[in-house]
């Protein structure tokens, strides 16, 4: 029989628990071909399942279905979860009641170790920092999904006029948001406080800028149907000769469908609603422009650069031309990278340095028994089918590492990268299965770190607060959380 093997997974988004629920389904409890196992996931955040609960937008519901999978695999008792729990070299501001746990102390308990980390910090605009006018979408995400960091609510009863930059998903996501009545949103999984914000709002026209054209825009027809037939607002016409595609192009399904959705237009007729939206193709941002001291508008001025795309590169390129657009506030939704402060970051890369799913050291080689899987390996690219069908395969990586070829488990790895392997070990080859590293003991002694029997207790309220509100679910911030769990493990 194999060694006992004792996996840390830090993050607890989908890829952690995809590789955990596969681990665990390759390895049954029973079998006596499997090895002595231990998963244990340790997530900064103090619920579990990531942009699941944090990312997804509140009226896609069906999305979060892969939580019911995500509980099964919590009921092995291999299995465990602990949340609230930054693991890292240094603690996390953004979430200051996260308790700092010490990679090392990962190392010295764990003969494996899975980084699942995502990608957890908005990429800036270099022409346009952060500002009182111009903030990342992401910021607002987190706002309207109560994450733990807490952002400030938007202003949205000063602002007429909101700019996105960037055409992905995320952007749609706000837009949409934005563009719906609350009495519509009320029914999903939206905090009172934030249906609060949304219904002093006096948004009235959400621009969408990107760089390149309608046949490059990152967004899904799914998001931009939702977009054509938002009840309450219309899309402003898009020039035609931007929705002809150039001669000798064949068109995928998507772009096809794309063209036919943008040049049929919205359900309602521009000018016949009471909000308002487009999108600006061909354009970058170059500046901002505060309101002066002087002015009696609260507008900034917007300046964007005039792109075309260079056929050589499909990369898009300055025309040398450029427009104004005035607005209340600038939101950037240009994508994500991981944090520059996680080990084995590598800046080139914007994510962690790995090849066919293995750490690997910055002269190339293959770290034992250390691995990434998801966004933190790959970047911040994909869906949730993605990156199921990833973790699979890191998965079966570990597995090929745990046990031999000769056994009775079969694995479906990639090929191994054509790289060696390094001769550091850093986890502990024989640790004990059961120990947990003093700071979580102490940590769930205080009330500090959550597990899943915790969750389910916090989710089961959640549910049950929501269904008195007519609604999916009302959320606990961790305050609320925090003296929650206390109640429920004081009970007999």
């Amino acid at each position: 029989m194999p060694p006992p093997v004792k996996l840390a997974i830090i993050g607890g988004g989908p890829s952690a628990f995809y590789v955990a629920s596969r681990l665990l389904s390759l390895l049954p409890l029973k079998d006596p071909m499997s090895p002595p196992l231990r998963v244990h996931l340790y997530d900064r955040l103090w619920a579990p399942h990531g942009l699941v609960r944090y990312g997804v937008a509140p009226d896609h519901p069906e999305v979060k279905n892969c939580t019911n999978k995500f509980d099964t695999t919590a009921t092995d008792p291999r299995f465990r979860f602990f949340g609230n729990v930054n693991v890292g070299s240094t603690p996390l501001h953004s979430i200051p009641h996260a308790l700092h746990l010490p990679l090392t102390s990962i190392l010295n308990n764990y003969s494996h170790l899975l980084f699942a980390t995502g990608c957890t910090i908005p990429t800036q605009h270099p022409a346009i920092p952060p500002s009182a006018w111009c903030i990342p979408a992401l910021s607002l995400v987190h706002w309207y999904t109560q994450h733990p960091s807490r952002p400030p609510p938007p202003a949205l009863d000063k602002i007429s006029h909101l700019t996105l930059i960037g055409q992905g998903n995320v952007s749609l996501d706000i837009a949409r948001i934005l563009l719906t009545s609350p009495s519509v949103l009320r029914q999903y999984d939206v905090p009172e406080h934030v249906l609060e914000v949304l219904s002093r709002s006096t948004v009235k026209h959400v621009s969408i800028v990107g760089r390149r054209g309608p046949l490059e825009a990152a967004f899904t027809t799914k998001e931009l149907r939702e977009m054509i037939n938002l009840p309450e607002a219309s899309m402003i016409p898009i020039e035609p000769t931007l929705l002809t595609p150039p001669s000798g192009v064949i068109l995928t399904r998507q772009q096809r469908r794309t063209l036919e959705l943008l040049q049929k237009g919205s359900k309602n007729p521009p000018g016949s609603t009471p909000k308002s939206w487009s999108l600006h193709f061909y354009r970058s941002p170059a500046s901002l422009t505060p309101p002066s001291s002087a002015s009696a508008s609260d507008m900034v001025n917007l300046t964007l650069a005039h792109t075309r795309l260079d056929p050589a590169t499909a990369r898009a390129v300055p025309t040398g031309e450029t427009s104004t657009l005035p607005t209340s506030l600038v939101v950037t939704s240009l994508g994500f990278h991981a944090d520059p402060e996680t080990t084995f970051y590598d800046p080139a890369l914007r994510h962690l340095r790995s090849s066919a799913g293995r750490i690997t050291t910055s002269e190339g080689s293959a770290l034992k028994n250390i691995y990434a899987s998801g966004w933190a390996a790959n970047g911040a690219k994909g869906v949730l089918a993605s990156t199921m069908i990833d973790a699979y395969a890191v998965a079966s990586t570990i597995l090929s590492d745990i046990v031999p070829s000769s056994e009775a488990v079969t694995t479906t790895a990639l090929p191994p990268p054509e790289i060696g392997m390094a001769s550091t070990e850093l986890l502990n080859h024989h640790p004990n299965l059961d120990a947990l590293p003093s700071e979580i003991v102490h940590g769930i002694k205080e009330g500090m770190v959550t597990q899943y029997d915790d969750w389910k207790v916090i989710n089961a309220e959640e549910v049950r607060k929501g269904e008195a509100l007519g609604k999916e679910r009302e959320r606990m911030s961790w305050d609320e959380a925090l003296s929650f769990i206390a109640l429920s493990r004081a009970r007999p």
